[in-house]
């Protein structure tokens, strides 16, 4: 099985789950797996200074859940459409990924995983989008790849992850995500 179709079939067989419930704000993002020249890879943003949160990060496409949207999904989408232009109807969705907290921005954020088949054309938006970043699949799954480093933040203490791709650095909320999408994909216990 090539490690695309292993993705879809652990992501459809996949129960996410759900923080318990908190003041936070609702947020989701796209996690989108994409083909390019022939390698399974994550497509990442570069976010912009002129954003409202987590200001020249690597991160996913993605924001606020507004009353506009029927649900999460509906958020993520819209948001990858006007953050790189991806239409939603060209999205396949194959799965969700656990919620995860922001401890810093205060959010709750669902992450939904698709595919986008080809051709893939982004198109950044310059206002919310500095740049597209392309990182191959198998890179994360490479546990060297992988650092850690105990922080505390407002009296708590927890690991932050970062995956370094030279020049950009994947990190926070975004790692979390990302180590908890190759679990996924490898079968590893839930708690990791």
């Amino acid at each position: 099985m090539d490690l695309l179709e292993q993705l879809r079939a652990r992501l459809a067989a996949y129960t996410a789950r759900d923080l318990p419930p908190n003041p936070y704000r609702r947020a989701a993002v796209l996690v989108p797996v994409y083909v390019s020249g022939g390698v399974p890879c994550l497509m990442f943003t570069k976010r912009t200074e002129d954003v409202e949160h987590h200001k020249g990060q690597i991160s996913f496409p993605g924001g606020r859940h507004e009353a506009r949207d029927p649900d999460l999904l509906a958020t993520a989408l819209r948001e990858t459409y006007e953050e790189i232009g991806v239409p939603p109807e060209s999205v396949q969705i194959w799965g969700r990924l656990d919620e995860v907290e922001a401890v810093v921005s205060g959010f709750a954020i669902t992450p939904f995983v698709g595919f986008l088949p080809p051709p893939v054309a982004p198109r950044p938006n310059p206002a919310e989008t500095e740049a597209i970043v392309t990182v191959p699949l198998r890179f994360f799954m490479d546990p060297a790849n992988l650092r850690t480093e105990r922080v505390a933040r407002d009296g708590r203490e927890f690991d932050l992850l970062f995956y370094d791709y030279p020049p950009h650095v994947i990190w926070g909320v975004t790692a979390r995500i990302v180590r908890r999408l190759v679990a996924v994909l490898t079968g590893e216990p839930a708690g990791t």
